[in-house]
């Protein structure tokens, strides 16, 4: 599944509010700042995604990459 960034604003919007924790808090919690923990919930597309990472994390948010199947293939028949 391909997440756009508002989508991924709104579940960090969301996860933050099911845990009753402010912007400001989780940004001093995960080392960000408070307009970055604002765009990111607003979908900002050029957020930084090292600092996506850590609030994603932070908000224990745990987040699953799969390589495309014809790189996983190539890596099975080369074993």
């Amino acid at each position: 599944m391909k997440y756009t960034p508002e989508q991924i604003g709104e579940l960090v919007r969301n996860s933050r509010k099911s845990l009753d924790v402010t912007q400001k808090d989780l940004a001093m919690t995960s080392g960000t700042g408070l307009r970055f923990i604002i765009d990111l919930e607003k979908g900002k597309a050029t957020c930084q995604i090292g600092k996506v990472l850590t609030v994603l994390h932070t908000l224990g948010i745990k987040m699953t990459l799969n390589p495309p199947v014809a790189e996983t293939q190539a890596k099975e028949s080369k074993s």
